[in-house]
């Protein structure tokens, strides 16, 4: 790691850093609505395009699978512009996309234009969660750095929990319309952001910025790159796998009565919006990331074997089981913040918009293997459970073993770069 400091000027005061804070979190809880508003009205949605039940979930996996595509090239695409543009570069233009996108998905006739859109709005997706950390990162002193992420990450995910109600409550079109036009009118509030002033201390110099050679340029700066991602790999396992095909799991576990996608996804994310501003205080209170992560991860994995073998139980109590794994997957605001005090100024954004979204299009070769592990319905192999299970231990292994390699990142100076 380089340990050129930049010099940056005068920090913004509280007021702007306050202000900085509060539209992070509601573009975060917009870009969480209109990124879990398929998962909600997947069944609705097909079912009125024509999709027969029994090809529900090979449909609904290939288009999230795009969704997830345009999160990976999105999280690139933005993640470099927001190191050479700028952090409101990226927060102006990721809203735009992905609002309209949403807004022409209402107007969807086609399995195949719906996956298109889908596809779109991932790339719009991909840049919001990584700006948003990377300003707040910046705009806040070390000592409460940790405080503003989780804002942001708490706030934000509460976003799941409007898109689960709406989708629940109305139909399927009009819930993408919401999304859409909530994005455009956070566009009037972005308008009185500033930029990042460790940002601006780099813009007229000569340093590499957002260059992804660099990124790979050495050894131990592509592990710490890797060992970022490994942390997070469980996260979508349990929201783009167990939360999404709930209905399917219910029905397989014998739950005495109808599970929706939308009722779960709100549960998941009214315990994942506690999760989230707990995993940060706590690991403010503990002064330490690492430690943090290792219990809200080891929690997670406990309640994903609850869920999983919970047999015969009422809806209400599968509610309740997903909702305390919401709490405990919560550690997504500490995991984000952990990559981006990882590296410096001029690769920031890169690595903090990257981490997350290579992290979400994860669920592509998961939900692959998990299908292909499952079976069919009509010729089962595993099925869905038992597919499930060996999957969750697999990536719960492997996010361990990434947090105990990691470095304790916790009240580092963020005024540098990397050489």
């Amino acid at each position: 790691m380089s340990s050129l400091p930049l010099n940056a000027s005068k920090p913004a005061s509280r007021g702007a850093q306050a202000f900085t804070v509060l539209v992070a979190a509601l573009g975060y809880f917009v870009d969480i609505f209109d990124l879990l508003v398929f998962s909600v009205v997947r069944k609705p949605s097909l079912i009125d395009l024509g999709v027969p039940d029994a090809a529900q979930l090979e449909v609904g996996t290939r288009i999230l699978n795009w969704q997830m595509a345009g999160l990976l090239l999105g999280g690139i695409l933005w993640g470099v512009l927001g190191d050479k543009r700028g952090r409101l570069s990226v927060l102006f233009g990721s809203i735009l996309t992905y609002s309209l996108a949403n807004i022409a998905n209402a107007y969807v006739q086609s399995v195949d234009a719906y996956a298109w859109l889908r596809f779109v709005a991932g790339l719009g997706l991909a840049g919001e969660l990584g700006a948003a950390i990377t300003l707040v990162s910046e705009v806040l002193p070390k000592e409460r750095r940790g405080y503003g992420t989780a804002i942001v990450a708490g706030v934000g995910v509460a976003g799941a929990v409007v898109a689960g109600l709406v989708g629940d409550k109305m139909h399927w079109r009009t819930a993408y319309l919401v999304g859409g036009g909530l994005g455009l009118l956070l566009l009037v509030l972005r308008i009185r952001v500033s930029e990042s002033t460790m940002f601006a201390a780099t813009r007229d110099g000569a340093t590499r910025r957002g260059d992804l050679l660099l990124l790979f340029s050495s050894w131990q700066r592509a592990w710490r790159y890797l060992r970022c991602i490994l942390v997070g790999i469980p996260l979508w396992f349990l929201v783009g796998i167990l939360v999404t095909f709930s209905p399917e799991f219910a029905k397989t576990l014998g739950v005495t009565g109808p599970v929706t996608a939308g009722k779960a996804v709100a549960a998941a994310y009214a315990g994942l919006v506690v999760g989230d501003l707990a995993s940060g205080v706590v690991s403010q209170w503990l002064r330490s990331r690492r430690r943090a992560l290792f219990g809200f991860s080891g929690m997670s994995f406990v309640f994903a074997v609850v869920f999983l073998h919970a047999r015969g139980v009422s809806p209400r109590t599968l509610y309740v089981i997903v909702a305390l794994l919401g709490v405990f997957a919560g550690y997504w605001a500490v995991f984000v913040t952990a990559a981006a005090e990882q590296f410096g100024t001029n690769l920031r954004a890169t690595v903090t918009t990257t981490v997350p979204n290579f992290v979400r299009g994860m669920v592509i070769p998961i939900t692959i293997a998990f299908r292909a592990m499952a079976g069919p319905a009509d010729a089962p192999r595993l099925g869905i459970v038992n597919s499930a299970l060996v999957i969750a231990v697999v990536l719960f292994v492997i996010g361990f073993w990434g947090i105990a390699v990691s470095e304790e990142t916790f009240g580092r100076d963020l005024d540098f770069n990397e050489e």
